[in-house]
């Protein structure tokens, strides 16, 4: 069954075709990652039709769309998540919700996911060895995450990966380890099972964890005071 993955969770715009025959058997077809945290409008489209092209396939040749609904950021997150129900509506097919930090995972050792949730914060996540969420998704200074981690409150994970993994290093103090973003592989393997069952479509609900940046206007004040 093929599929379109579609993530904007990140500074990356993470778009992939991929084919899954089985519950761990996930064949990337095609990939674009364009990484640049103020255009995601601008490169989602292209990377989808570029992917699709290089994977010899049409969107009407798609079963499902999975997508990555962070967290992250306000703006980015939802160009993502509009395409993607956008997507599935007009081509009739389920879309399924990923955990963004989920897609950042390699099974086999306890890791910390953090990503960069700006504001000097971190969206963080801890996975077991083999590969199961076990703490999170939730927002943190990175400080503050480094004394709850040393209390052990969330075992004792081994190596942190992410893009705030790579930026808070110092802070964090665990050995950074990649992947930097969410992969096409991680993301579509933690959909698969739904895909394969033909499962009903479920709702693509950010998670935005915060409020966004912007808000809205006060009252105007008067000038005659």
């Amino acid at each position: 069954m093929l599929v379109l993955l579609v993530d904007t969770a990140t500074a990356a715009v993470t778009v992939g075709v991929a084919e899954i025959t089985a519950p761990s058997a996930v064949t990337v077809r095609a990939r674009r990652v364009v990484v640049d945290a103020r255009r995601h409008g601008e490169t989602l489209a292209p990377s989808i039709t570029a992917a699709l092209s290089e994977a010899g396939v049409s969107a009407a040749d798609l079963s499902a769309i999975v997508a990555g609904v962070g967290p992250g950021p306000f703006t980015g997150l939802r160009v993502g998540l509009v395409t993607a129900a956008s997507l599935s509506d007009a081509l009739g097919v389920p879309a399924y919700p990923v955990c963004s930090l989920d897609g950042l995972v390699v099974p086999g050792r306890p890791v910390l996911v953090a990503t960069d949730a700006r504001r000097r914060e971190v969206y963080w996540a801890t996975y077991d060895a083999t590969g199961a969420r076990v703490h999170g998704p939730d927002v943190a200074k990175p400080a503050d995450l480094r004394a709850r981690l040393d209390a052990g409150e969330f075992g004792r994970p081994e190596v942190a990966v992410g893009s705030g993994a790579a930026l808070y290093a110092e802070q964090l103090g665990l050995p950074v380890g990649e992947p930097q973003y969410p992969t096409v592989e991680g993301l579509v393997a933690r959909a698969a099972p739904r895909v394969l069952e033909k499962a009903p479509a479920e709702p693509l609900t950010p998670l935005y964890l915060r409020r966004p940046d912007a808000v809205e206007p006060g009252a105007a004040k008067s000038v005659l005071t």
